[in-house]
């Protein structure tokens, strides 16, 4: 692939140091060249030099977190990076809605410092979501992400919350302030309670789930294609799965995205948690589904994986106790 980089300019070459965590080399392109704070890429995105500190949108390569990451923005914004200046990365995303919905940040243990060090620096917080859809929400767009402890993070530091997002982070006081004798107050909307239901399930709280399935929400309720059991197996929350399971959510209900019941989904979250992490949480939620008569199809690599431990195959021999 022919890439603008093979040209050498400016901005490139201190997009490379940014990524590589590069200071001296991105301290001396910006003295050569102040301008370069101020420039954007050329790519349909229009990243400026601080986006790229999100790791997200950009080039798949330079999509990476480095461990001086926070020296380098705080390097960007000393320069006079405009903290707030927004790219065309998912139609609209500033550097703080980029760092709080991307894995890499997450992933480097170093998230919440850079959210922190953008906020110092003036970053808004009513602003940074990362598509048109979440807009003007950034609690939302980061459980819509995945980023759940981001979510917590932001609303410590003044983050606005709906009831979606109330509800995904668990603040189970704020989750109720939106209803009145039962029902939704003018200050909310049955589709921020259908989001938030969905994202109680994903993120393990339970008494939010039961309080929505008190206040009527439809248990097989879908948002963006997945139900509240896809996630709540996904990610090991045996109690909330047991909780659904009673309320009458089809076992072997289908996604709208990958076509995968829940026990594919348990099975998913399983190979992909860490062995010294959350995978000792599983077999009670394998157990739970295949109890209630979830179909097991062990084909495929996470199939093969099964097969070799003991625990779930176990797990997967239904009792129905």
């Amino acid at each position: 692939m022919n890439r603008l980089r093979n040209g050498a300019t400016s901005f490139e070459s201190a997009v490379d140091a940014v990524v590589n965590g590069d200071t001296v080399m991105l301290k001396r392109l910006l003295r050569r060249n102040p301008r370069l704070i101020r420039a954007r890429s050329r790519r349909k995105h229009r990243a400026t030099l601080l986006h790229y500190i999100g790791a997200n949108g950009v080039e798949a390569d330079r999509q990476k977190t480095p461990r001086n990451a926070v020296r380098i923005a705080e390097v960007l914004l000393r320069a006079g990076a405009d903290v707030n200046a927004v790219g065309d990365m998912y139609g609209c995303s500033t550097a703080l809605g980029l760092v709080a919905t991307s894995v890499h940040p997450q992933r480097a243990g170093l998230q919440n410092d850079l959210i922190d060090v953008l906020l110092r620096n003036g970053a808004k917080l009513s602003s940074g979501a990362t598509s048109d859809k979440h807009r003007g929400s950034l609690i939302n767009a980061c459980l819509a992400n995945g980023q759940g402890r981001a979510a917590v993070h932001l609303a410590k530091r003044g983050a606005p919350l709906d009831l979606e997002g109330a509800a995904g982070i668990g603040r189970t006081a704020l989750v109720k302030s939106f209803f009145k004798n039962g029902r939704l107050r003018t200050t909310a909307t049955r589709e921020q309670m259908t989001a938030g239901f969905i994202w109680a399930c994903e993120y393990g709280h339970k008494n939010i789930v039961d309080f929505f399935l008190r206040r009527g929400i439809d248990v097989t309720a879908r948002h963006r294609g997945q139900t509240g059991l896809h996630w709540a197996a996904h990610n090991g929350h045996a109690g909330i799965v047991k909780l659904l399971l009673k309320r009458g959510t089809a076992v072997n209900i289908k996604d709208g995205t990958f076509d995968g019941t829940p026990l594919d989904w348990a099975l998913h979250g399983w190979a992909e948690a860490s062995p010294e992490g959350r995978r000792s949480l599983y077999p009670e939620v394998v157990a739970l589904l295949a109890d209630a008569g979830a179909k097991v199809d062990l084909t495929g690599l996470i199939g093969k994986k099964v097969r070799s431990d003991r625990r779930m195959l176990a797990a997967l021999k239904p009792t129905r106790r």
